[in-house]
């Protein structure tokens, strides 16, 4: 790489970072498709536009970043699961990552078959890549806080969990149209590693890691930065280690973040909060990439009816398949269709169809150019629809306090801090030093008193996304604030500065 290359790649980096950090509010208060803004910013940086960075499907730097981007994508989807919440679940979770996504991937690799005239693999593998849903684009709708429990879950677990579905059945059409392979015997190695070395590899690797860090921390702590750092060693080692024996490191780093989230190890937010943030700057710098050229090779297929047609039944057959699959599985008609109609196609479908492009697959290429067009269809459908989604229930999240279910004082009392000058601090048995600033708590008695003196009490449940989704009943009265969101909703609800402002955090 020449140093003019390795400055624009430094920059591309930290423009990424720059741009997403400045847009994080607006997006999630508008519901803007953060991807398009990102695909744009290539087309300003790419040949067409500044032309500061160019990139081939041939560029080592485009395959090293979509790499790094699939794993982190797939570690941080899988150390993201509650298992607790799948079992109770387990239906819908069955229906959703069974016929729900088995069934689109057919239907896609049939009308491939049919439409675009392409051999049976060569369909099945287009039709596995265009069923996998974008946790990039779904990112925002299911953050927000009037979203069904039961759509956000069964979007959570489509989007985090049906590559892992997909990536075997790409990998196998690939090995059948002849990625580097010559004989049977080469696919059954190839079988083995895919199936069972790399997941093997990975869960070991997964639980020395967190067995490791759990027996440290216990013995002599671990700075929380350098515990969120920890995530991204995890995911890349087992990546690494799958794929220095034949295995899939990919497979791998799913298998690792799936049995962190089995073993259930108590783990600070940071270290899942970090591995996220990491895996979206990834994919939003890989946007970035495609956007400087790449991505828009599908536009003059559109030309082509066969490929038009194919594009808007790639978009439209997940819908007509999990109406009918979800019929049956208890959900409310509203959360039935918010889960049918998004569905977005975004880099998932990308990093996948990149595989058999980085091998050498012939025809490869082709089904790049055609994944990019159902993309920037999604992109543009499914975007705008969940922006118009998100500004229609917007008002009604402002106007209505958080749901709340009865629960005693005693719940957040020990965990409460409070900001008042009435309120005493809590005696603690913990020893603090002098010069870090000890959190004022609040006594149950003492919140009491704040009522019985008719001062204004404000109680806000300020629990991490994740804390909140392992249990969502919050106390009788208090208002639901992630600490993302904290300030701006405290604006938006008009909250009293004079009142007593009570948190709860465990």
């Amino acid at each position: 790489m020449s140093h003019e290359s390795f400055i624009a790649a430094v920059a591309l980096i930290g423009i990424v970072i720059i741009i997403s950090s400045l847009l994080s509010g607006a997006v999630e208060r508008t519901g803007l498709p953060q991807v398009a803004i990102f695909l744009l910013v290539g087309v300003v940086l790419g040949p067409g536009g500044l032309d500061l960075i160019r990139f081939t499907l041939e560029s080592p730097a485009l395959q090293v970043i979509t790499t790094l981007g699939l794993v982190l994508v797939l570690f941080s989807d899988a150390i993201g699961i509650d298992v607790g919440e799948v079992r109770q679940q387990r239906r819908l979770a069955t229906l959703v990552l069974g016929p729900g996504t088995l069934l689109p991937a057919a239907l896609i690799g049939v009308a491939a078959w049919w439409l675009l005239d392409l051999s049976p693999a060569a369909a099945i593998l287009l039709g596995a890549a265009l069923a996998s849903t974008d946790p990039v684009l779904l990112r925002t709708l299911i953050r927000h806080q009037n979203l069904p429990a039961s759509a956000k879950l069964a979007l959570r677990l489509e989007s985090g969990m049906n590559d892992v579905i997909l990536l075997p059945i790409v990998v196998l059409a690939m090995l059948a149209l002849g990625a580097g392979v010559t004989s049977p015997g080469e696919i059954g190695r190839h079988a083995v590693g895919l199936f069972l070395l790399g997941p093997a590899l990975g869960a070991g690797a997964g639980w020395v890691a967190i067995t490791l860090l759990d027996q440290i921390r216990r013995r002599v702590g671990v700075r929380r930065d350098y515990e969120s750092l920890y995530a991204l060693g995890v995911a890349f080692t087992a990546y690494a280690a799958a794929e220095a024996v034949g295995g899939s490191g990919f497979l791998a780093a799913f298998a690792a973040g799936l049995v962190i989230a089995a073993l259930d190890v108590e783990l600070c937010d940071c270290f899942l909060d970090y591995g996220e943030a990491s895996a979206e700057m990834f994919l939003l710098l890989t946007f970035v990439a495609f956007g400087t050229g790449l991505i828009w090779t599908g536009l003059p297929l559109a030309a082509d009816w066969h490929i038009l047609v194919f594009a808007v039944l790639a978009l439209s057959v997940r819908t007509a398949v999990l109406m009918p699959v979800l019929h049956g599985s208890g959900l409310d008609a509203r959360s039935r269709w918010l889960i049918g109609l998004f569905g977005p196609r975004g880099l998932s479908s990308l990093l996948l169809i990149l595989l058999p492009v980085f091998a050498g697959v012939p025809g490869a290429d082709h089904l790049f150019a055609v994944t990019c067009l159902v993309v920037l269809f999604s992109v543009v459908v499914h975007g705008a629809g969940i922006a118009i989604y998100l500004r229609r229930v917007a008002p009604a999240a402002v106007a209505s306090p958080a749901t709340s279910t009865p629960a005693a004082p005693q719940a957040f009392a020990p965990q409460a801090e409070a900001s008042s000058p009435h309120a005493q601090p809590a005696a603690s048995s913990s020893p603090a030093s002098s010069d870090e600033p000890v959190p004022e708590r609040i006594t149950l008695d003492e919140f009491r008193a704040l009522q019985r003196y008719g001062e204004p009490v404000i109680v806000a449940d300020v629990r991490t996304e994740r804390s909140y989704r392992d249990d969502p009943d919050i106390a009788m009265g208090a208002i639901r604030m992630p600490p993302d969101e904290a300030v701006r909703l405290a604006r938006e609800k008009r909250l009293d500065q004079n009142a007593t402002l009570v948190l709860y955090c465990a």
